[in-house]
């Protein structure tokens, strides 16, 4: 039999193909529900934890998002009830929209897609009476918390200044805020217009070394071994690799978990209302335990899951950042926020302070201790420093346990380390040179705020 050759018809058939996948895709509901999760929390969030207005948040928190969102949120339309204190995001005719509502103390959480109103009313609450701590001396308060900085005024406002400016130390970042402590007292401290020492902001990954800390405390408290299988329930089943993960691999990006990308991206969690319990332990092994470096923020998320096992009960799991932590070092205005599980997700979902983070800070500068008292155990700032284990394959920046170490940055003390998160969130800490700085920002996508550069220029200010 002969074989008819296709050619016109085939060619006009290429040619639409090729036509139609140059066109822009039509963003499917998925993609239209996790823009619109997004839109929502990020708005009950900036509203309601931190006072910000909504054309704020707009021309700022809601502008270089991640480019498959970027476009998209703007043509969202957000409905703020502030009476009830939610946020509504239509984005499917077929199905309710997107909500994220506002809690005391714990935040704003969405509620998973397809949920409406109804599931508000089973979602966890903590409603203890936070400590009034403003009126009371630096830094447990904000009483006498200024002091003398000692070096060159004129050239350390010159350097805190140029942050600022967009170009200095990153063309195109959008520095907030600026806090640098010198022997524990506020020396310098400068806001963009519509912030202030108590207008807090999303920390991003910042949010990955408050978990470490937790996790700390924990251990000082006998309640999790750091060196032992982190031992997840959902892990548990006969046969199980997962089983063999430590917490210490968790803490340090070494875990062996795949995921869709890297490892920090995970919106499903982030802005699709997924729980933990669903979406982070559900990944399986790409390389053995402790033998591969792989920034993931399930890893966090997991390390803190892991926690809340061993914790049990589970008002206690969700008082416990506050009783251990924050309102024992003076952050108040520090809301770390949970999946509709209750579950926290303190990979990311942390709304915090300049001030508040400075007074973190101060305690890992103090070895763990706060105005006397031992917080963390003894030898744990030690140990989060120390970059044991598989290290990033790229960049000047090593890690520990959360922490990344600046030991590498020219200009910058060996022992320097920090926390840092997406779009500029950081917190570096000198303990060589009693200095603490904070730098808050909203940096777009392709935007990089250069911090060492920045440290090294603060630094070279001072006595």
């Amino acid at each position: 039999m002969m074989r008819v050759r296709c050619l016109l018809p085939c060619l006009l058939v290429g040619l639409w193909l090729s036509d139609a996948s140059a066109q822009p895709k039509a963003p499917r509901t998925y993609e239209r529900a996790i823009a619109a999760g997004y839109k929502a929390l990020t708005l009950c969030s900036g509203i309601f934890n931190a006072g910000r207005d909504e054309a704020q948040l707009a021309t700022l928190e809601l502008k270089g998002i991640y480019p498959e969102y970027d476009t998209l949120v703007p043509l969202l339309t957000a409905t703020v009830d502030r009476e009830r204190k939610r946020v509504s995001v239509p984005f499917d005719d077929a199905q309710p929209p997107r909500i994220a509502t506002w809690r005391p103390h714990v935040g704003c959480t969405q509620l998973p897609i397809g949920a409406g109103t109804e599931a508000i009313n089973t979602l966890p609450r903590f409603d203890a009476t936070a400590p009034a701590l403003d009126d009371r001396p630096w830094p447990l308060g904000d009483r006498n918390a200024t002091g003398r900085l000692k070096g060159d005024r004129r050239a350390f406002d010159d350097v805190v200044k140029n942050a600022f400016d967009g170009n200095h130390f990153g063309e195109g970042s959008q520095t907030t805020g600026v806090i640098v402590l010198q022997h524990g007292r506020i020396v310098g401290e400068r806001y963009r217009d519509g912030f202030g020492p108590h207008v807090s902001q999303r920390t991003w990954s910042v949010a990955k070394s408050l978990a470490g800390t937790l996790v700390g405390i924990a251990s000082g408290e006998g309640r999790i071994d750091p060196a032992r299988p982190a031992a997840l329930a959902a892990w548990q089943a006969p046969g199980d690799p997962r089983a063999a993960i430590t917490t210490d691999q968790l803490l340090r990006m070494a875990s062996g978990l795949t995921s869709t990308t890297a490892g920090n991206r995970t919106d499903a969690l982030y802005f699709g209302g997924a729980t933990v319990d669903q979406e982070a332990t559900s990944w399986p092994l790409l390389a053995l335990p402790g033998t591969t470096y792989r920034y993931a923020n399930n890893d966090t998320v997991l390390a803190v899951r892991a926690l809340r096992e061993r914790i049990g009960d589970d008002a206690q799991a969700l008082a416990y950042p506050f009783t251990a932590l924050l309102w024992k070092i003076g952050m108040t205005r520090t809301v770390p926020e949970t999946d509709w599980r209750g579950n926290y997700i303190l990979s990311s979902q942390v709304w915090t302070t300049a001030r508040d983070l400075a007074r973190w800070g101060l305690l890992y500068q103090d070895d763990g201790v706060f105005q006397g008292q031992r917080i963390l155990p003894e030898g744990w700032v030690k140990y989060a420093t120390t970059p044991a284990g598989p290290q990033p394959p790229t960049g000047e920046f090593g890690y520990g346990a959360t922490l990344w170490l600046l030991a590498k940055s020219r200009g910058v003390p060996a022992d320097a380390f920090g926390a840092f998160g997406n779009r500029g969130q950081f917190v570096i800490v000198v303990p060589s040179r009693q200095v603490v700085i904070v730098r808050r920002g909203e940096d777009p996508a392709g935007a990089r705020f250069d911090i060492a550069r920045f440290t090294a220029g603060i630094l070279a200010t001072l006595d």
